[in-house]
């Protein structure tokens, strides 16, 4: 089977660039851009897994991701319930989440456990998936849809690499005056990796940074799962009162209907 496993709040927050069109453009967005990845991948099967609580890693550093600063400038928090309601409600697709885990270890666990016999293709400009790729290179695929490429899997351990170099977007400290190039080096060498570990506690900094960076084990009996199914008449209807003109024209919608018109989601 062909699996499509898309990080939907990295999706949601990518709508909220570009033209737009009525008064919902990061939903107009969303559903153009949704749609034209799953009529690329043409999966046997897709989901769109949302956002838990990062309660390990909060339990582990309370302040994981505290410097991250929200806006709602652009009505952002209004249009994403929009487009989360809309996946769930009216298209072929398996909407997944953990109120204990972050879309990262559900998308990880999909990906090698569930599906571990089938050909998978993330799509997120989330580097951390890179971890994925250095388990199955063969089966496991990484899609960028800003840079709109397939990343490659390293020639060296991701996590490692990036416990050494930090995460700044999660809040997760590096090491000083250790860049890209000088953990590349480290991580390459084992004999170099000891040495330097082996000062003061960069050991245990190091250790906490993999247990910080790494997927979770997820629990599947814990997993909310709604699938949907596909209603034409309600989704025309969205679209003229959201005034999404490009979506109702003729050549559009039967794009549309032969990407989603499949049906119902099977879980």
């Amino acid at each position: 089977m062909k699996i499509l496993i898309a990080d939907g709040y990295n999706l949601l927050y990518r709508s909220r660039t570009g033209w737009g069109q009525g008064e919902n453009p990061i939903v107009f967005n969303f559903i153009r851009s949704f749609k034209a990845l799953v009529e690329k991948f043409n999966p046997d099967k897709t989901y769109f897994v949302l956002e838990g609580a990062p309660k390990k890693r909060k339990e582990l550093m309370p302040d994981y991701k505290g410097q991250r600063v929200y806006s709602d400038h652009d009505d952002f928090y209004r249009q994403k319930k929009i487009c989360i309601e809309f996946v769930k409600k009216f298209l072929p697709v398996e909407v997944v989440r953990h109120e204990d885990h972050e879309c990262d270890d559900v998308i990880g666990y999909l990906a090698t456990t569930r599906h571990s016999q089938d050909d998978c293709t993330v799509i997120s400009s989330d580097t951390d998936f890179i971890q994925l790729l250095s388990r199955d290179t063969d089966r496991i695929k990484l899609y960028n849809p800003v840079r709109k490429k397939f990343l490659e899997a390293p020639d060296y351990d991701y996590v490692e690499w990036k416990a050494l170099t930090g995460d700044k977007s999660d809040n997760i400290p590096g090491f000083e005056r250790v860049g890209p190039k000088t953990a590349q080096k480290l991580v390459t060498n084992r004999s170099l990796l000891s040495e330097f570990l082996s000062i003061e506690d960069r050991l245990t900094r190091f250790e906490k940074n993999i247990q910080l960076i790494s997927f979770e084990n997820v629990d599947d009996k814990k997993l909310e799962t709604t699938a949907g199914i596909y209603k034409p008449v309600e989704i025309k209807k969205m679209f003229e009162d959201m005034k999404f003109q490009s979506m109702l024209n003729d050549k559009y919608w039967a794009n549309f209907e032969r990407v989603f018109g499949d049906g119902e989601a099977t879980i």
